[in-house]
């Protein structure tokens, strides 16, 4: 692990890091904020997982994430969200390619060599920030739009690795939308049947989560048709899952939406994490 840059922060650190990562084939770049809490010993973990054409870095300088993880002695990872490289396979399109790798595993040429999200994102780099930084056991998964579809399906697949949950925006039910039949086509091939494991709302009729969960959707969000959050709130509703979703009136589908918010997302994890 090389360190890009460490930079003070609310009595913390933000550092940006980067590693050769083995599932990914390539160098990875992510962002690691750890709270003042952090010197006298392990603190709780909350994984942010970013949108469609984000970097690390988006979410680290417009989400205001910092303060509230030092108000509640979190660390925040801000994972990037896709491999990158001139080696790496593209696409013109902004949502398919470099910056849109869906948390999956790609099972389909040209993609397949790189585009491993899923298991970089919850194992490869999870064992490297527990290993590298003082992090506990305990560990909350957030995200927005393809990121909150990353953190809702990560969760659970992996409900060992997460015992706390929150979204921003997901897109809720890709194998429906523009916004996922396009990409998991591209990754996973043609069988619809593989898609299922990547869909929040499918997975939470299929494997349940052990937990509550709270979601924000903007209101007047311009992607709201391709998010598609009334499959997701039916599927709560019907499985019985605990769940806060608030539909913010007035809000968008930008950082202003996410920053606002942010801090009762932050509050929500801190109190299953620490509790």
């Amino acid at each position: 692990m090389k360190t890009i840059s460490e930079n003070k922060s609310y009595g913390g650190v933000q550092g940006v890091y980067s590693h050769t990562s083995q599932a990914c084939s390539c160098d990875m770049t992510f962002a690691v904020y750890m709270p003042p809490q952090a010197e006298k010993g392990p603190v709780p973990c909350l994984w942010y997982l970013s949108g469609l054409t984000c970097t690390h870095e988006n979410a680290m300088t417009k989400a205001g994430l910092q303060a509230h993880a030092a108000e509640f002695g979190l660390a925040i990872v801000f994972p990037d969200t896709s491999p990158r490289g001139d080696d790496v396979a593209n696409d013109d399109a902004y949502d398919l390619g470099q910056g849109a790798g869906f948390y999956v595993n790609a099972g389909e040429t040209p993609w397949s060599p790189h585009f491993q999200m899923e298991k970089y994102v919850a194992s490869e780099l999870r064992d490297l920030v527990t290993e590298q930084f003082g992090i506990s056991v305990h560990h909350g998964i957030t995200g927005h739009s393809m990121g909150g579809h990353g953190a809702l399906t990560l969760a659970m697949k992996y409900p060992g690795h997460f015992q706390s949950l929150s979204a921003f925006a997901p897109i809720a039910n890709p194998t429906r939308s523009d916004w996922g039949r396009k990409q998991l086509s591209a990754y996973l091939g043609s069988d619809e049947s593989l898609w299922a494991a990547h869909d929040a709302t499918l997975l939470l009729k299929d494997r349940g989560w052990n937990g509550d969960v709270l979601i924000d959707q903007g209101g007047e969000d311009q992607f709201f048709d391709l998010l598609k959050p009334d499959a997701l709130v039916n599927a709560l509703v019907e499985t019985k899952t605990a769940h806060q979703y608030r539909l913010q009136a007035g809000y968008d589908h930008s950082y202003y939406f996410v920053s606002t918010f942010a801090r009762d997302h932050v509050a929500w994890h801190a109190e299953r994490l620490t509790s």
